[in-house]
């Protein structure tokens, strides 16, 4: 006798169907499961076991084979759990085999029958409902797994409570959406920065256009504290981008409390994390902080600090906005749109050209320190700025600066012509370069401005593009002029200095 219960597999964000099936059959007792499991897959018999025990049921003295088909995918997790007890349960006769082989399970179970929460639930929900059949879930996953929509879901809190459910002698009623309680209200405004005028100017054209931004300075400058900010200027989440955010976020297992997440993610990862833990992989293939800040922002602060490699990394998502990772036996690809945000001092003493604090190893100091951040990668950060140490009579003035909500309000109108202009498809920082000609049209001044640039300059292909895309978002700023004018693109370049960094 065979049942079968539907489940899924992980690649990356891709979702994979996997067919659980269970015979049972004449032969010494024993609980096999096959199927390119790993060890959280194989201890499942365990659990199984031990839930069906506390229910007060017995598996039969017989050979239960278990098969998580197609064979040759790897299964890693333990949502397999509650797919395996109902496949068995069927098999015994207890649940009705033609009725739960339409449902999609997912769920780990306890040794007291109780069912935990797992990750990637909602993927798992859009893939039943584009499957048109039903999703099986944890009841602490049943909110994420409503956002579906259009879905027939069932989220128990334990084993018996699914079995008398299809016994008819309990009814469990459908989850209802929830979000996430993540807001900013109340949080930290661009108004707190005392000083510092020409760096929230750029603060502001970078959420406008989601370009990168590298920032270097003293130590107490403030950099950190722009950065923070950045979030409070950036424009809304659309109902598409927080869906794919929270389908990110659902797959490595920190959606908070099941919620739909609604605010761009802000990562800021120590410089200590490895490679891995920035672009993703692992073990068990997980997304890396690039991902987890995918239609948000990553701020790295003390930029140099990082490992060579973990930043060379960087390089090919700055460009693809897509995190792939190469393993012997899976390949996985996460998005990975993210908007780089760096800080960093000027040397490693940080008081380079100040007169107060002389750096006192110049310029080799900072010649040595500066140049652990490779040309390539700093030709991909769009906006360079300097950010000077605040001086005392700032920071005991009053408070005169702009709030968040004032400046988001124009960065706002500036993300609703570019969502016009490319039909939602793209932002200026990652519009093709085959576009540029065509929405960010020179004017004759600027054009002979260009001219001038590149005498002197020395600025790659690639640099010069990005200072397009810069002058078009100052453009957008600017009341949204169709022609890039000679003040636009005067300022853009001020954001690629003829040299990347001071040395």
């Amino acid at each position: 006798m065979v049942a079968s219960v539907q489940t899924v597999a992980f690649s990356g964000i891709d979702v994979l169907p996997i067919e659980v099936q269970v015979q049972i059959a004449s032969g010494l007792p024993a609980f096999t499961i096959v199927g390119l499991p790993d060890k959280a897959v194989g201890e499942s018999r365990e659990r199984v076991r031990s839930a069906l025990h506390a229910m007060g049921l017995s598996l039969p003295p017989k050979r239960i084979t278990v098969n998580l088909a197609p064979a040759d995918v790897m299964k890693e997790g333990s949502h397999y759990d509650l797919p395996i007890a109902l496949a068995t349960l069927a098999a015994m006769g207890i649940l009705p085999k033609e009725e739960i082989s339409h449902y999609c399970v997912l769920g780990e179970l306890g040794l007291d029958a109780g069912i935990r929460a797992v990750s990637g639930v909602l993927p798992a929900a859009i893939h039943a409902s584009a499957k048109e059949i039903s999703l099986i879930c944890p009841a602490a996953c049943g909110p994420e797994a409503a956002w579906a929509g259009g879905l027939d879901i069932l989220a128990p809190n334990d084993l018996l409570q699914l079995i008398n459910h299809f016994k008819g002698t309990q009814v469990l009623s459908a989850p209802q959406p929830r979000l996430a309680d993540n807001d900013n209200i109340g949080g930290p405004c661009l108004s707190d920065i005392r000083g510092q005028e020409s760096a929230k100017r750029a603060l502001e054209i970078a959420a406008a256009g989601g370009h990168n931004l590298l920032m270097m300075g003293p130590p107490g400058s403030g950099k950190s504290m722009l950065a923070q900010r950045l979030a409070t200027i950036l424009p809304p989440l659309s109902p598409r981008e927080a869906l794919e955010i929270s389908m990110i976020h659902s797959l490595a297992g920190n959606l908070p409390e099941g919620g739909m997440v609604r605010q761009r993610p802000y990562r800021d990862p120590h410089h200590s994390a490895s490679l891995p833990a920035l672009v993703g992989g692992g073990a068990r293939a997980k997304p890396g902080e690039i991902s987890l800040a995918h239609h948000g922002v990553l701020f790295l602060d003390e930029l140099p600090e990082f490992a060579r490699g973990s930043l060379e990394s960087l390089r090919q998502p700055l460009e693809t906005g897509t995190a792939v990772i190469a393993r012997v036996n899976a390949h996985a690809t996460w998005p990975a749109r993210f908007q780089l945000v760096a800080a960093m001092n000027p040397c490693r003493c940080g008081y380079l050209g100040d007169p107060g604090q002389e750096c006192t190893k110049a310029p080799r100091c900072a010649s040595d320190y500066q140049g652990k951040l490779s040309g390539p990668l700093l030709d991909r950060i769009d906006m360079h700025i300097e950010v000077p140490a605040v001086s005392l009579a700032d920071l005991n003035a009053p408070k005169t600066g702009e709030t968040s909500s004032s400046v988001a309000a124009r960065v706002a109108h500036a993300r609703q012509m570019q969502q016009a202009r490319y039909n939602g498809d793209h932002i200026n920082a990652n519009v093709p370069v085959a576009q540029l000609e065509t929405i960010a049209p020179l004017s004759t001044e600027a054009k002979a401005l260009v001219d001038q640039a590149a005498a002197t300059m020395n600025m790659s292909a690639r640099g010069y593009h990005r200072t397009l895309r810069v002058a078009r978002t100052i453009a957008d700023l600017d009341g949204g002029a169709e022609t890039i004018s000679r003040a636009h693109l005067a300022e853009a370049f001020t954001y690629r200095p003829h040299k990347y960094l001071n040395t």
